[in-house]
């Protein structure tokens, strides 16, 4: 009886060591992502030439190369989400990492619109904001399994209205649209990292599979990151 006890100890241990590896994982290779992204949005927003390969700065609008990296970062997740079977882990890898970099040109848009000081102090928020439901996600002993499926519902939701907006143009609608994306984001962080905890308790380290996982989890982090930052500064941002 003693032994069994002893192994069962022993291998809650071991899986929660798998656990912390996994996550660590994960977060190294998004926060990596995040700095590229920063990287690149503020280079393009404070380099003309940069910025006038994606927008006519004299008479206004997107160029072609501008609405293809408007564009773009959407046909990345696919990519790396439909082939996650068939693509090797390099690929993977190198489709994060350019997908994050493109996504970085996309976002030096939003230094068009908003202050600089409200971009920074909104990113400074949606950090605390995250790393407060990340913390939640891990440590809480409630399965989030449901919860999350509500969260996936209201992410829908959230697209389909914007479809909607992206037609009609409603300010209060685009209002409801971003208050009720701070809320599903937020829960999509603490959903999405136990789910990666879960998932870390069980993989095999070493092997490429293992190894895509940790992207992907880091892709979904990453995007629950992005978007709570975006519908925060949607909402609280100062425009120029």
């Amino acid at each position: 009886m003693e032994t069994n006890n002893f192994n069962f100890v022993q291998s809650h241990e071991e899986t929660t060591t798998m656990s912390k590896t996994f996550l660590a994982s994960v977060f190294s290779w998004m926060f990596a992502a995040l700095t590229i992204t920063s990287i690149v949005a503020y280079s393009f927003a404070n380099n003309l030439e940069l910025l006038s390969l994606l927008v006519n700065v004299e008479r206004g609008g997107l160029s072609i190369l501008g609405y293809v990296v408007m564009f773009a970062p959407i046909g990345f997740v696919f990519a790396m989400s439909l082939g996650f079977n068939r693509f090797s882990y390099p690929v993977i890898l190198f489709l994060f990492l350019l997908y994050s970099a493109v996504m970085g040109a996309s976002l030096s848009f939003i230094f068009l619109a908003y202050t600089a000081s409200s971009i920074y102090g909104t990113f400074a928020a949606a950090a605390g904001m995250f790393g407060l439901m990340a913390v939640v996600g891990y440590t809480t002993k409630t399965d989030l399994t449901k919860f999350g499926s509500i969260m996936m519902m209201g992410l829908m939701g959230i697209i389909l209205a914007s479809i909607i907006n992206w037609f009609i143009g409603s300010e209060g609608l685009d209002y409801i649209i971003s208050f009720i994306g701070v809320l599903v984001f937020t829960g999509l962080t603490a959903y999405d990292v136990q789910k990666l905890k879960r998932i870390g308790a069980g993989v095999e380290f070493g092997t490429a599979t293992t190894s895509k996982l940790v992207i992907m989890g880091a892709l979904n982090l990453y995007l629950d990151f992005i978007n709570l930052f975006l519908m925060l500064l949607r909402l609280f941002g100062d425009r120029k």
